[in-house]
C-alpha cells in the first residue's frame, strides 16, 4: 500500500545526487524540494571604486577624469555581476589609476590657485 508521503530518505549515489523514486514520483505528480548551497570563495572581492569616481566626478572632475574613472567603475560593475572577475580586475585598476590622476591634478590645481591668490597674481575682487 503506497500513500503520497514516504518516512524513507531519498537514496544518495557517491557524487551526492538522489535517486528519485520514479513510482513515487508519477503516482504523486511532485518532486521533492531540493536544496542548493553557494560556498563563497576565498578570494578577495574586486573594487570597482564606484563611490570614489562619483565623487570625482562631482567635485574634482579635473580634464573629464572622473566621468572616465565613472565609466571605467560601471564596466567594472557590471562585469563583476556576470562573474567575469578578470574583466571586473581589469576595469577596476583603470578606474583606479584615473581616479588618482583626477584627485592629484584637482589638488595641485587647487594649491597652485590659492598660492597664486595670496601672491596678488590672481584678484578675486575686480573693482580693486
Amino acid at each position: 500500500m503506497k500513500s503520497g508521503g514516504s518516512s524513507m530518505p531519498p537514496a544518495y549515489d557517491s557524487q551526492g545526487q538522489g535517486h528519485e523514486n520514479r513510482e513515487l514520483m508519477s503516482f504523486s505528480g511532485q518532486q521533492s524540494p531540493s536544496t542548493v548551497v553557494h560556498i563563497a570563495s576565498d578570494e578577495p572581492p574586486v573594487k570597482d571604486h564606484l563611490i570614489w569616481s562619483i565623487f570625482n566626478l562631482v567635485h574634482m572632475n579635473f580634464c573629464c577624469l572622473g566621468l572616465l574613472a565613472l565609466v571605467f567603475s560601471v564596466k567594472s560593475r557590471d562585469r563583476k555581476h556576470i562573474g567575469d572577475r578578470g574583466g571586473a580586475a581589469g576595469y577596476g585598476t583603470t578606474s583606479r589609476s584615473l581616479n588618482i590622476a583626477a584627485t592629484t591634478l584637482s589638488v595641485i590645481f587647487i594649491v597652485i590657485f590659492i598660492i597664486l591668490m595670496f601672491l596678488g597674481v590672481i584678484k578675486t575682487n575686480p573693482y580693486h
